[in-house]
């Protein structure tokens, strides 16, 4: 049997041809044998036409559920049943602190302020759950995380100011005493910043600056959700004419204002209240907003220059946002476990008694009077 050598993809032209003719290509070692240069055309149109088909794929959208589903290999697998059942047990724990906040706690402003920022971790690790099983929810759940902490921030400095009972007592208690306003991130650099006094107007400037932010965040993120659905807003586009530049712009203005207020308050307050553990309170605070904020930031800017690499069925930037899913559960598994070792705490009855609502105290002493002087007039 006549062995055949492998074909050589190679342009030959045969003698006696004129130049009008069509060349021939050789697909053998004998040049007898040759077919039309047409056949090389076709396979490098495949060729490109397959690279054209990755770029396209590698530059997409994220991928659907299902896609996600079915190239998921074993190791795959068990990440994703550990992630999850990580997200679940937060959550529980989460459940567990608010019916012990119900039963021991009153009803009052420091009890909603408590939940909301014990809640913070949990909330991000369902909301990136979610994002990990949905790449297509992962603009919305983006925008749930960053609205929900923008509430955060606002009522981590209702907490530290309902420790003391409320804006009244805090004011009766730190009523025209210095306060130092060269904190962090505005004006740590600047030293020669006089010291301003405690007063109702300083209180209100404080509660404003991080209201803005719990007020602007919802509505830009209303705003960028109805961009998005129109296929007007892109993460990708960060040019001057797009509006992502501008969002994000005005987005990092408004939490560095919003941070401010929040360190002065803190500064002023960290002494007496150590034994409620405000500083571990505060630094879990901390970590959860830069892990929720910078985190994702440098994993879109380094998949944005090409750091992070296509892996079909993901785009780099799909992957850079499904990495940074994972992780924030896994750290906000953590965080939740240590929220609760720090928010929940037992109170006696004199504690539970100063955090009765001004109105129901004022009630109690009025009925207590009453009943006094009803005994009074029975004696005499």
């Amino acid at each position: 049997m006549e062995r055949r050598n492998s074909p050589t993809l190679c342009s030959t032209r045969q003698p006696g041809l004129d130049s009008g003719a069509e060349p021939a290509l050789s697909l053998t070692a004998d040049s007898s044998q040759t077919v039309p240069v047409s056949v090389c055309v076709c396979l490098g149109e495949m060729s490109d036409g397959a690279n054209q088909s990755l770029e396209i794929y590698c530059g997409s959208s994220p991928p659907r559920a299902v896609d996600i589903l079915k190239n998921l290999s074993l190791p795959a697998i068990i990440l994703y049943t550990v992630l999850t059942l990580m997200a679940v047990i937060a959550n529980l724990v989460y459940f567990e602190e608010i019916i012990y906040l119900l039963r021991k706690v009153p009803a009052t402003n420091r009890r909603t302020t408590i939940m909301w920022v014990s809640g913070a971790a949990p909330v991000i690790a369902s909301t990136s759950c979610v994002g990990m099983w949905i790449p297509l929810a992962s603009m919305i759940t983006d925008l749930t995380t960053a609205v929900y902490f923008a509430i955060v921030i606002h009522k981590f400095q209702r907490m530290m100011i309902e420790e003391f009972g409320g804006d009244e007592l805090f004011l009766k208690r730190f009523q025209n005493t210095p306060v130092k306003i060269s904190t962090g991130p505005c004006c740590c650099c600047c030293l020669c910043l006089p010291f301003a006094k405690i007063s109702r107007r300083l209180m209100f400037l404080l509660k404003l600056g991080t209201f803005q932010l719990a007020f602007l965040r919802p509505v830009l993120m209303i705003f960028t959700l109805v961009l998005w659905v129109n296929g007007t807003f892109s993460l990708d586009d960060l040019s001057a004419s797009g509006p992502a530049i501008w969002i994000n712009s005005s987005l990092g203005v408004s939490t560095i204002v919003a941070l401010w207020p929040i360190g002065i308050v803190f500064n002023k307050v960290k002494d007496e209240l150590k034994n409620q553990k405000i500083i571990p309170k505060f630094t879990l605070y901390q970590i959860s907003f830069i892990l929720t904020q910078l985190q994702a930031a440098i994993i879109n800017i380094t998949a944005l220059s090409g750091g992070i690499a296509c892996a079909p069925p993901l785009s780099p930037t799909a992957r850079g946002g499904y990495m940074n899913q994972q992780l924030l559960i896994m750290e906000m598994f953590i965080i939740t476990l240590l929220s609760r070792i720090y928010y929940r705490r037992k109170y006696n009855q004199q504690q539970i008694d100063e955090m009765q609502p001004p109105i129901k105290a004022q009630e109690n002493q009025n009925l207590s009077n009453g009943t006094k002087t009803e005994a009074e007039t029975m004696r005499v």
